[in-house]
């Protein structure tokens, strides 16, 4: 997390690593070095608005994503036991980390941190930001178009006349025919396509803010939703490993700070601590990397959808685990702003969001249970269906 930024100058498992990734790379002091020069002193009413706002902003994917992955997720179980799935598209179906991943996952991030790294000391940071920045439009017009569609479904009457389309491309002919891509959409959807590409050029041609934390949103609130960690025992080591990465590559080398500093892509939530002086031109912000709220969030989900298993009525964890991310990210509020250095925010996070429902489960002696609380992914649960077959067969 970062205390100020100046405004920018100019306009399946890899993808996810190199987005996460970037989203670490900028959450912790991606504007140390610009902090020397702006010599902006921002008053108390400006910084209380701008971590407040963030904070919120922080909570809202978290919550939303968190609530829309347990829908995901039944649908999940519906497609699994043969039933009409819910999903349209195989995009929408959730991607499902477990342990293998999660342990790899550091290191995977680590190799494209350092690789982004070496990029930007070789090549020109204006035409990587370039190419980066028409990738993030494509990312963040899609993102921004699934965020919205539930809601346009709501808003719009049931008298719209809402067409079905398909996008089908086939290769090949007769026995041999393979689908490239077979796509459904409907009018609704092609409305939140629309809006969400005038968002695109907005931020592609002015980078401003707001465009920048609408697709900021969008990306947090589909990675909580689309992104399901297997189990407890993986989120832990997910959030394991990305803290010592996170500590690292923050206090142990200038890589972070020098990939943070050159990588403009809507991959944080921005907010300026001038606005209440400069209006919506205001240009020095604090700000919070998405990879702040993606990867404690889905672990939050995790126990939101561990909650709806146990059947109680009740969120227990999930709000144990929503209120201890509160209290870590205003820790490291606290903290940054006391020493006034950017503060890598895992840090504090995962410490919290890890503890405190460990310490609720050891209280309700459910620990044992959560623990053993697992989501298997459908190719695992159709090997261990075809394994059980065999051994039925052998005996």
């Amino acid at each position: 997390m970062s205390e100020a930024e100046q405004a920018p100058a100019s306009a399946p498992e890899a993808a996810a690593a190199v987005i996460l990734d970037a989203l670490n790379a900028t959450d912790s002091n991606g504007t140390e070095a610009l902090n020397a020069t702006a010599k902006f002193v921002a008053t108390p009413e400006g910084t209380a608005l701008a971590y407040g706002s963030l904070v919120f902003m922080a909570l809202l994917p978290i919550f939303f994503g968190a609530l829309r992955s347990v829908s995901c997720s039944k649908s999940k179980e519906l497609g699994e036991n043969d039933y009409d799935s819910g999903f349209r598209n195989s995009s929408d179906m959730p991607e499902t980390i477990t342990g293998r991943d999660a342990a790899r996952f550091p290191i995977i991030a680590s190799c494209t941190l350092f690789g982004l790294y070496l990029f930007f000391k070789v090549f020109s940071q204006e035409y990587i930001n370039l190419l980066l920045s028409v990738y993030f439009f494509g990312l963040g017009v899609l993102a921004l178009s699934h965020t919205m569609s539930p809601l346009m479904s709501r808003i719009f009457p049931e008298s719209f006349p809402n067409k079905q389309y398909q996008l089908l491309f086939t290769q090949g002919s007769g026995e041999s025919k393979e689908e490239i891509v077979n796509y459904e959409f409907d009018t609704k959807n092609l409305v939140c396509l629309v809006i969400s590409s005038v968002v695109g050029v907005w931020y592609l041609l002015k980078k401003h803010w707001i465009a920048n934390n609408l697709f900021g949103l969008a990306f947090a609130l589909n990675g909580v939703e689309l992104l399901h960690l297997n189990n407890v025992s993986t989120g832990c080591i997910l959030l394991g490993g990305l803290f010592v990465y996170d500590v690292f590559w923050v206090f142990g080398t200038n890589v972070m700070v020098t990939v943070a500093k050159s990588f403009e892509a809507p991959i944080k939530l921005v907010f300026p601590q001038d606005l209440l002086e400069k209006g919506l031109g205001a240009s020095n912000f604090a700000m919070l990397g998405l990879g702040d709220i993606v990867i404690p969030g889905i672990f939050i989900a995790l126990l939101l959808r561990f909650d709806v298993s146990l059947k109680k009525n009740s969120r227990t964890y999930f709000y144990s685990s929503f209120l201890a991310y509160i209290f870590g990210l205003g820790l490291t509020i606290f903290v940054m702003h006391t020493f006034k250095h950017a503060q890598p925010a895992l840090l504090y996070l995962v410490p919290a969001c890890v503890g405190f429902p460990v310490i609720v489960a050891l209280i309700k002696g459910e620990l044992t249970e959560m623990f053993r609380y697992e989501e298997t992914p459908p190719e695992d649960e159709a090997a261990k269906e075809e394994s059980s077959e065999s051994e039925k067969k052998d005996q």
